[in-house]
């Protein structure tokens, strides 16, 4: 018998970015149960409960990984750092989206993980165009994006926040280029 494994891992001078499991559920759930990280996120509320994360664990799990792939964050030292992910509702529009728990902000590990991400979805899916957006006040993602290759479009939707109560919140729009 043959296994092929479709939920593929991405290696990083500093990180692994690796298909999640259901042993991340409390990991998940310690770094995402903050304000300043669920706050910047359209889909996860606050608080952030260990439900939500295996919840969200069985979602991406019978996710098309055509169509969807979510990465662990890992860093090969301090273990789970938190998510990117793309996925399309519409397969000509991948949008990317990630966070990492508090304790690992401003030390370019977003930036790494994020860039890792966009060389795999040109590689492996063959993608040329990827999409992002975040929240107006949340400047330091937007700097993420930036130094990943990502360009405004000058587009502003209105877009909903779990983690702020559902507040419709203002998001800069981005498109990456291969």
């Amino acid at each position: 018998m043959c296994a092929i494994e479709v939920r593929p891992s991405i290696g990083t001078d500093r990180l692994v970015l690796r298909g999640p499991v259901a042993g991340d559920a409390p990991a998940i759930t310690e770094l995402a149960n903050d304000p300043g990280v669920v706050g910047m996120l359209q889909t996860w509320p606050y608080p952030y409960e260990l439900t939500h994360a295996e919840a969200w664990l069985a979602k991406v799990g019978r996710a098309d990984p055509a169509c969807r792939t979510d990465f662990v964050v890992e860093h090969r030292q301090f273990g789970v750092m938190g998510v990117v992910g793309v996925g399309a509702k519409d397969p000509a529009r991948p949008e990317l989206g990630y966070w990492l728990g508090r304790p690992f902000w401003g030390r370019g590990y977003a930036t790494e993980a994020v860039s890792a991400t966009l060389d795999w979805v040109k590689a492996g899916w063959r993608k040329k165009v990827v999409w992002a957006g975040h929240f107006a006040d949340n400047a330091a993602s937007g700097q993420v994006l930036c130094k990943a290759g990502f360009l405004y479009t000058g587009d502003v939707v209105t877009r909903p926040s779990l983690g702020r109560g559902g507040a419709a919140t203002p998001s800069r729009m981005m498109v990456w280029l291969a």
